[in-house]
């Protein structure tokens, strides 16, 4: 059994975006070596899911393990990937990917949801806005997804990261807002009536149009606070990825006897 680990994650055109996710993966300390890959679902070339699978096979790798870079198990991208990685016999949306070519077995990891490190990445990221906790509320924004089975992931994944900030915190409340249901704007709406202060933490791996456009644009004329200052760069992240792998390794060890 010769173990490897392959990071998928969305892509970007933007060449600083796939820096910080090369940056972060860099910093992995795993308890033993092991050839790691990071690839893209799209837009960068050369550097894609097929052409990572490749990359591990040829150096032998028997066992991937593979760690899908999303922030919730909502994204219809950490479905199909599975499908397509053939984790799973069918898709539960539809997808243009195809089936990979993959000769080694593979280990399918878990997205971001509401693990701790999450959590402590968006506190740490908004935290310098707090001035009164006492009177504050945070209020989590994420993409979402209107595909059922799909929006019910992400809203209880988004619920409970939003519980483990709060405790975090030390704030007064947390809640959570999703862009694609459209729900931002009337959740910030209704803390405000409530006499909260709300404190912005967008819930993305790095910065783009909906940190710096489409959030801004749905809380118009409100007053509320937001750095727009996503999950990367953050050190935690490595970590995150590396409790993933370590624990998957050990279990596949366990297999071996």
């Amino acid at each position: 059994m010769v173990p490897g680990v392959l990071i998928i994650c969305h892509g970007s055109r933007d060449s600083s975006w796939v820096t910080l996710v090369e940056e972060a993966v860099s910093r992995l300390s795993l308890k033993r070596k092991l050839p790691v890959e990071v690839s893209f679902l799209e837009l960068v070339e050369g550097r894609l899911i097929q052409n990572g699978i490749d990359r591990l096979e040829e150096a032998g790798v028997t066992d991937i393990i593979v760690i899908p870079l999303f922030v919730s198990s909502g994204s219809t991208h950490v479905d199909e990937i599975a499908y397509a990685l053939g984790v799973k016999a069918e898709p539960d949306c539809d997808t243009d990917l195809v089936p990979f070519r993959v000769a080694a077995r593979i280990h399918y990891g878990e997205p971001a949801d509401d693990d701790p490190d999450i959590a402590v990445m968006l506190w740490d990221k908004v935290k310098g806005l707090s001035l009164a906790p006492e009177r504050e509320m945070v209020l989590l924004v994420g993409h979402g997804s209107r595909h059922d089975g799909f929006r019910q992931r992400w809203e209880a994944g988004m619920s409970s990261l939003a519980e483990r900030v709060r405790k975090l915190s030390r704030l007064a409340a947390a809640d959570f807002g999703l862009i694609s249901l459209g729900t931002v704007r009337r959740r910030a709406e209704h803390w405000r009536k409530l006499g909260y202060d709300v404190l912005v933490a967008p819930v993305f791996l790095s910065e783009g149009y909906f940190t710096k456009v489409v959030i801004p644009d749905r809380l118009k004329g409100l007053d509320y606070a937001y750095t727009g200052d996503t999950l990367l760069p953050h050190p935690l992240l490595p970590h995150w990825i590396e409790r993933q792998v370590n624990a998957m390794v050990e279990a596949l060890e366990g297999e071996q006897g």
